[in-house]
């Protein structure tokens, strides 16, 4: 009797574990499979990367060749408006008429920004390579859209502020005794107007790179 009872003490104490049930006559447990389009669905998910990592490749070609525009525009402009001066063929013992852009600090601010903005444009290349090599990146990405973004702010604030210099240099200002002065700086005009037209050409590149990104970016999510 003791030993019955310790055996049915042992039974009640060990735990209940349920045994897989087998197949009548065939000694075999079910096994839950995948479900049968499970192979294709990791297929098409592939599939569809590799389409994605193809057209944000072809999105970041396109992101180094306007950039490195970009880049030789800004600095173009910087280096049109640093050497463009002109001197009056007149001039007297005590008085010489001249023209430069360290004349105005408008235009010398000019000449920094753009220098900045070419500098970046070119540092920024190997960060639009990697985007190239890996399209599926998102923080290089992310990096050019913040400091694009910056960039173009200071292109357009320095592109329009000397564009008024300019419109003034033009038509002058008769409220404010601004007589134009490119009846006889026509030189001097000329080129500065040209860096300006550059200048905003390099502001309206960034903010298609801006987009460009953005876009690249909104897909990636």
């Amino acid at each position: 009797m003791d030993i019955e009872k310790a055996s049915s003490r042992r039974e009640e104490e060990e735990p209940i574990v349920q045994k897989p049930k087998l197949d009548k006559g065939k000694g075999k447990a079910h096994v839950f499979a995948p479900p049968m389009n499970y192979s294709r669905i990791m297929e098409k998910h592939k599939q569809e990367k590799v389409n994605m990592a193809g057209w944000k490749r072809g999105v970041a070609i396109f992101d180094f060749v306007l950039r490195l525009i970009a880049a030789i525009t800004a600095m173009a402009a910087a280096a049109k408006m640093a050497t463009t001066e002109e001197t009056l063929p007149f001039f007297t013992q005590f008085l010489q008429f001249s023209a430069d852009y360290t004349d105005l600090p408008t235009l010398s601010s000019f000449v920094i920004v753009n220098s900045i903005v070419g500098g970046y444009l070119t540092l920024s290349l190997p960060f639009s390579i990697v985007c190239i090599l890996r399209p599926l990146a998102v923080p290089p990405r992310l990096f050019l859209i913040l400091c694009d973004t910056a960039m173009m702010g200071l292109t357009m604030m320095a592109a329009s502020a000397s564009a008024a210099i300019v419109y003034l240099a033009h038509n002058g200002n008769s409220s404010s005794n601004w007589l134009p002065v490119c009846q006889q700086f026509g030189d001097f005009c000329q080129g500065t107007s040209g860096a300006v037209v550059a200048s905003f050409i390099a502001g309206a590149l960034l903010m298609f790179l801006v987009v460009l990104s953005a876009f690249a970016l909104k897909r990636s999510t």
